[in-house]
């Protein structure tokens, strides 16, 4: 079994709106050294052994499903699960 991180963001070229939302707040509240705040997706998925790469069959799911690959871009991290 695998445990799966996916995180997914605009690209650095695509304006974020709800980003720069999140950034004016942060300003009001005082904290005007945060310069730059990108609000992203993350899901987490349970990927049970196979045949099949278990890093090829997420890219597959990110580029299908979970991240517009014209806007955002994504990274993962898989962990193999110890067997109970």
């Amino acid at each position: 079994m695998y445990f799966v991180k996916v995180y997914v963001t605009y690209k650095e070229s695509v304006l974020d709106p709800q980003g720069e939302a999140v950034k004016g707040a942060v300003h009001r509240l005082g904290y005007e050294e945060i310069e730059e705040i990108r609000i992203g997706k993350y899901f987490e998925m349970k990927v049970a052994k196979s045949d099949r790469s278990v890093e090829e069959m997420i890219e597959e799911v990110c580029d299908k499903l979970l991240a517009n690959v014209n806007m955002e871009t994504y990274r993962f991290e898989v962990l193999e699960m110890e067997e109970a």
